[in-house]
């Protein structure tokens, strides 16, 4: 039996915040930062995972990660990987830690990178990267990944499985399609906030001259502003490139109706975070009052059960789960399921360090098992803190290409995890 040696949690923050790299209109000045986990075993193999922070707050997720680190530590890794939906539920299930959440918080924060940690070693085991231990699961075996407690009225696991069932004749070719031409993706690294009109310009010249076709911006500070940066990013792009804009949650309901009237002449594909991600009737209501621009959210959707009462709601017409918030793979995939009934398309958050390396994973899973269809399915990514991995994304023409090596691409090199060690690394000296 291969046994746990140690869990270890490490405090991993990036000074971004000296070139403004990630700056919107509620984080001005973040530091991209990582609560990071390692799974150490006797067995040859260690799992890495990391929940995502933007700095100060970084110490809480290091120190819930050790609070739930006592869980699995004296579990044999054959009988936790073995059986990954039990493992999720005695992660998330103890009565005490329950308190401090459940589901949401720091301690849910926590739960993905612990989580995460454990596909890392599941996939490095098998010697497969983790979105293809997906996609050879059974649909029963993908249905028993989730805790369907509070779902089940939404999407009875019965039909969950029996969807699964219909496209998994036509796995290989959406495989296939993968390899060949990677999973679409949109770039925000032109758009932040804190760039100046000329950077923005040519970033946008640099992105289109190396394939991209869809661009993000943010909005929400001055309105003048951000009709000004709308226009350049549109000269920049064209009529027929998509762009998008993010507000991240700065606007009350009725302010982001107003903003984005005169913002609507730029032809935006959506608005993401138009207001707090709490409230699913407010996204509602901002839905009726922009439409026909979509309205995109979930980056900060605490849980499984707020992405069903935001479907149930039509409070959200694309859906942007993130690989950390939620408590790791497989409470995704059974938001992945939800919205797969709901026809929302899923387009992952990726904006922050090791985001990009995760949600390839997922959303090619999503593609191949889940959904079967491309049709406005577009995966955020950023150019940042990626020669930080071992495995870093791999990008041709603005798609994501699967990754081949094992585990979950979250490896973060020695040297990058000491030069970056909060506060004593020398990033920080």
């Amino acid at each position: 039996m291969t046994r746990i040696t140690d869990i270890r949690a490490l405090d991993i923050r990036f000074p971004t915040s000296r070139a403004l790299d990630g700056s919107d209109a509620m984080n001005l000045a973040p530091d991209y930062s990582a609560a990071y986990c390692i799974i150490q075993t006797d067995g040859g193999h260690d799992g890495h995972g990391l929940t995502f922070t933007i700095g100060r707050g970084n110490e809480l997720c290091v120190a819930a990660i050790r609070a739930l680190a006592p869980l699995i530590a004296h579990i044999p890794v054959e009988d936790l990987l073995s059986d990954m939906g039990a493992t999720w539920k005695r992660i998330t299930g103890d009565s005490q830690l329950r308190w401090t959440g459940p589901d949401k918080g720091v301690i849910h924060l926590a739960t993905a990178a612990l989580v995460n940690a454990l596909w890392d070693l599941k996939g490095k085991i098998e010697g497969k990267p983790v979105w293809r231990l997906l996609c050879d699961m059974t649909p029963a075996e993908t249905v028993a990944l989730v805790d369907w407690r509070y779902l089940s009225d939404a999407l009875d696991p019965a039909e969950a499985r029996e969807r699964l069932e219909e496209r998994r004749p036509t796995r290989a070719a959406r495989i296939a399609e993968m390899r060949a031409n990677g999973y679409p993706a949109y770039t925000t690294s032109a758009g932040w906030l804190g760039y100046s009109d000329d950077k923005m310009r040519h970033l946008c010249r640099e992105a289109i001259a190396q394939g991209w076709n869809h661009f993000k911006m943010k909005v929400g500070g001055n309105l003048d502003d951000d009709i000004r940066r709308a226009r350049i990013i549109r000269e920049e792009i064209g009529p027929h490139r998509r762009l998008m804009m993010d507000a991240n949650q700065v606007w009350g309901v009725q302010q982001a109706i107003d903003h984005m009237k005169p913002l609507a002449a730029f032809d935006p594909w959506f608005i993401e975070e138009p207001t707090s991600p709490d409230d699913i009737l407010g996204h509602a209501a901002i839905a009726r009052g922009v439409a026909p621009i979509k309205v995109a959210t979930g980056e900060h959707c605490q849980n499984a059960v707020m992405f069903k009462q935001f479907l149930q709601a039509d409070a959200l017409q694309i859906l942007q789960l993130d690989s950390a918030r939620l408590g790791g793979v497989n409470e995704i995939v059974g938001v992945f399921l939800l919205a797969d009934r709901f026809g929302v398309p899923v387009c992952p958050h990726a904006g922050g360090v090791g985001l990009c390396e995760y949600v390839q994973h997922l959303s090619i899973f999503d593609y191949v098992c889940v959904s079967a269809s491309l049709t406005d399915r577009v995966l955020e990514y950023v150019d940042h803190l990626h020669d930080h991995f071992e495995s870093p994304v791999t990008m041709r023409a603005g798609h994501y290409m699967p990754p081949e090596e094992p585990g979950y691409s979250i490896t973060m090199k020695p040297e990058s995890r000491a030069a970056h060690l909060w506060p004593d690394g020398a990033a920080w000296r």
